[in-house]
């Protein structure tokens, strides 16, 4: 790709070869108008994502770029590393299940640019007002949710909606840890940044089953919790510096 891009839309994929074809294709259909590359990256899948992948570019997508991990790092490290390789001033984050709905994301672009250059927006995160999840999950989420606001005052009501637009250089200055893209509304507060929450499409998954669990949250969340508490009271931000020039 030889122009600029604006928006690199980021996919952390695993196990989901069947999922990502439709996604793929509504991604291209909703930023038509857009300057804008995909990242998907294989987080150690075992069914022939990688291979899907390849064959989707053959047939004519040049906007799709793939990365590799040999074995499952998780989410976060998968966007890390998909942020650190991204082109564009501004990231975009989607699930691969397909249940993050791609025509949303024209509406958060035009959010951030309507907020001007003045602004200090570095992340819109979506909140999913009609969640197409099982009873369990959702009222596990909505526990985690409660707790993590009333320790992190992170004014976010859905912090592990998958869709989310952040500033690049606002991300990439964020502390990384396993599974910190849960935090990413404190983490942007915690350096100074804006944010602000818009209502987003929530949909059933397409094929397959969660890859990324209710266990596997729930055993470190609490202690995910405390340290992001722990960096929340630790930071010291509450005047920038002048320049005397005399």
């Amino acid at each position: 790709m030889t122009h600029p891009v604006l928006l690199s839309i980021l996919i952390p994929a695993r196990n989901e070869a069947e999922n990502l074809p439709a996604l793929l294709t509504e991604v291209h259909l909703s930023l038509q108008q857009e300057r804008f590359e995909v990242i998907v990256v294989d987080d150690g899948s075992t069914d022939g994502t990688a291979q899907r992948l390849l064959d989707i570019r053959r047939r004519g997508y040049p906007q799709l770029r793939i990365l590799r991990h040999s074995c499952s790092l998780g989410q976060s490290t998968a966007i890390l590393h998909a942020a650190q390789a991204a082109r564009g001033a501004w990231l975009a984050t989607l699930d691969g299940d397909g249940q993050n709905d791609p025509a949303d994301i024209p509406r958060m672009l035009e959010f951030m640019r309507s907020a001007g250059s003045a602004s200090q927006l570095q992340l819109i995160a979506g909140h999913r007002i009609d969640r197409r999840d099982s009873t369990s999950k959702r009222w596990a989420s909505r526990l985690a949710n409660h707790l993590r606001r009333f320790l992190l005052r992170d004014h976010t009501p859905d912090t592990g909606c998958g869709l989310k637009l952040i500033e690049r250089a606002a991300f990439l200055r964020l502390p990384y840890f396993d599974h910190m893209h849960r935090y990413l509304p404190a983490l942007i507060l915690r350096q100074g940044g804006e944010i602000c929450v818009l209502p987003v499409n929530h949909r059933p998954r397409g094929a397959g089953v969660s890859n990324y669990g209710n266990l596997d949250r729930a055993l470190v969340g609490a202690v995910d919790l405390l340290g992001v508490w722990w960096l929340m009271r630790r930071v010291r931000l509450d005047c920038l510096p002048s320049e005397l020039e005399q």
